[in-house]
């Protein structure tokens, strides 16, 4: 699978660290931050572009509509399968 040269995708522990639980609520704003099981981020220039996050209730995914139909969906989905 091939990204774009400057987004990597990384599953950061949990509880993730403030900055990276502020994007990630931006991204995903009905998750609950504390509920979070499992993530996987998509980061591009220091900024999180991308998130996949699973919970007891379901998972939801959301992508900087910029960053959408890169193959970014389908890095995280993979990522998050791996753990």
């Amino acid at each position: 699978m091939s990204l774009p040269a400057r987004v990597r995708v990384t599953c950061p522990p949990l509880p993730l660290a403030p900055a990276l639980r502020t994007a990630a609520a931006r991204l995903c704003p009905g998750v609950p931050p504390e509920a979070v099981t499992h993530a996987a981020l998509a980061i591009a220039g220091g900024s999180v572009i991308g998130a996949h996050l699973r919970w007891s209730e379901g998972d939801v995914q959301a992508i900087d509509s910029g960053w959408r139909g890169r193959g970014i969906e389908e890095a995280l989905t993979a990522a998050l399968a791996g753990t």
